[in-house]
């Protein structure tokens, strides 16, 4: 509903649009609509919510007026033998339709059945049918086959639009822009010149009264085959042969089968127990409601990625992502391979930094590049400089919780930005040996204090190569 707003104030949306929401708690569209505008004032109060600092009465009133309420159940046929009527009075055809599923996973396969059942899937001459379905697409390669084999029995693969919001942000759709709109960074885009590239998605929040959810996921389904296997694909896709959806995510599949199939000692993973996050005391995960006291769930992993093509041999692609560790931040870091140190062997400098480029998305929407630089003075002596490119020095950034493109992209039919069922199995085949090696007990998680960096056991998988991730306090 923030996305939708946003649309809306900016003027995005067909007048002629509805929304209607199915659920089984009663309530009218009234009731609703008053229940998502206390919502949508509690985002302006959130400062951490990515969103408006006040609300324009006009555009919030527009998306409400257009606002519908369906009270029934998703495993029920008069659900959608309604749902039906209302779409299409009098056999109208109705429009183009989009359902959106922000729904448990485990209704993903029934409401897509009962949608083909009751021919809402079917597309009418001049009209769209699309389904949209949020993380996670299955829990491990057998269940993620299972449900793709369940939507395209249903519908085409061009009609699903399997979301994930990281790649909504403006910082990850201009990697793109920034590999292949320049002359400077796709030359030296190879194994001859990056020496491995770290991925982090760190959040500072624990589980947050998820923790059934979280205690069946863990953070490497949660977060691994998807959000990062996607933030990875677009450093390391080959250059497409046009800007169409088909040809960048058939060039995202290519990357993504280049990678091999994980090793558990290639893969850490930790559990946060009790800490403190900016001063204040948290309670442990094995604390946090519906936990197990002996919960082996993981809540941060980190790994180690080898991908065997041309571009990349030899290159590791180190991820890590973790709760309730000291700093909130989702960042790419591109390493380059040190220049030979013979030419400074005479001065002061007894190490140079390696080069960096940083794409960060999370909290603040900045490329960084570092380098090296003469100090001033009469001695040969070098230290890191950095420069920063920040949104918002050169464009007007308007709020973004990260859905606005991706729904408006759905809207128009450009799935450029969405997951194909090819590259979910094939993300899910690169870490299924390390889930079934977990699931016969192997690798207890490793704990870390709240508010750390994570576990000791994550610097090592890097020090091991003779390597250091970046600190998460840096800036």
């Amino acid at each position: 509903m923030p996305a939708l707003y946003d649309l809306a104030e900016a003027r995005l949306l067909d007048p002629r649009m509805r929304i209607i929401g199915v659920d089984h708690n009663a309530s009218t569209a009234r009731g609703w609509a008053q229940s998502l505008g206390r919502t949508i004032r509690s985002f302006v109060r959130d400062k951490t919510a990515e969103f408006h600092s006040r609300i324009d009465p006009r555009a919030w009133s527009w998306l409400a007026e257009r606002l519908d309420y369906l009270t029934g159940d998703f495993d029920q046929a008069a659900t959608f033998t309604e749902l039906a009527r209302r779409l299409t009075p009098k056999g109208d055809p109705g429009g183009s339709v989009i359902f959106y599923l922000a729904v448990s996973a485990r209704f993903f396969g029934p409401i897509v059945e009962q949608l083909a059942k009751t021919g809402l899937l079917t597309e009418p001459p001049g009209f769209f049918r699309r389904v949209v379905i949020e993380k996670p697409f299955g829990s491990d390669l057998a269940t993620a086959r299972a449900l793709n084999h369940k939507l395209l029995r249903a519908m085409a693969e061009d009609q699903i639009y399997r979301i994930d919001h990281f790649l909504g942000k403006e910082t990850v759709q201009n990697i793109l822009a920034l590999r292949f709109g320049n002359g400077t960074y796709e030359p030296i885009w190879n194994r001859r010149y990056i020496d491995h590239v770290q991925i982090t998605a760190a959040e500072t929040i624990g589980v947050e009264k998820r923790g059934a959810f979280y205690e069946a996921t863990g953070a490497l389904r949660d977060m691994v085959p998807n959000h990062l296997f996607q933030l990875a694909s677009m450093i390391g896709l080959e250059a497409p042969v046009a800007l169409n959806a088909r040809a960048v995510r058939d060039e995202k599949v290519k990357w993504v089968r280049a990678v091999e199939p994980l090793r558990v000692e290639a893969v850490v993973r930790g559990q946060y127990r009790a800490g403190r996050i900016d001063g204040a005391r948290v309670a442990g995960y094995r604390r946090e409601p519906d936990v197990s006291r002996q919960s082996r769930t993981e809540t941060y992993a980190a790994l180690k990625l080898a991908v065997d093509s041309w571009r990349w041999a030899g290159v590791p692609f180190y991820l890590r992502t973790g709760k309730r560790l000291g700093t909130r931040r989702t960042e790419i870091a591109v390493f380059f391979k040190p220049v030979p140190h013979r030419l400074f062997r005479e001065s002061p400098t007894d190490w140079l930094k390696p080069n960096v480029l940083r794409v960060q998305t999370d909290p603040a929407h900045a490329i960084k590049t570092q380098f090296n630089a003469k100090v001033p003075g009469p001695a040969m002596r070098l230290a890191p400089v950095a420069t920063t490119f920040t949104y918002g020095d050169y464009f007007v950034e308007k709020p973004n919780v990260g859905y606005e493109t991706l729904l408006y992209d759905c809207m128009i039919g450009n799935p450029l930005l969405f997951q194909r069922a090819d590259a979910i199995e094939e993300s899910w085949a690169v870490v299924d040996p390390v889930l079934k090696a977990w699931a016969k007990g192997r690798r207890p998680p490793a704990f870390y204090a709240a508010g750390s960096d994570g576990p000791a056991a994550a610097d090592e998988l890097l020090k091991r190569d003779g390597r250091a991730w970046l600190p998460l306090a840096e800036a």
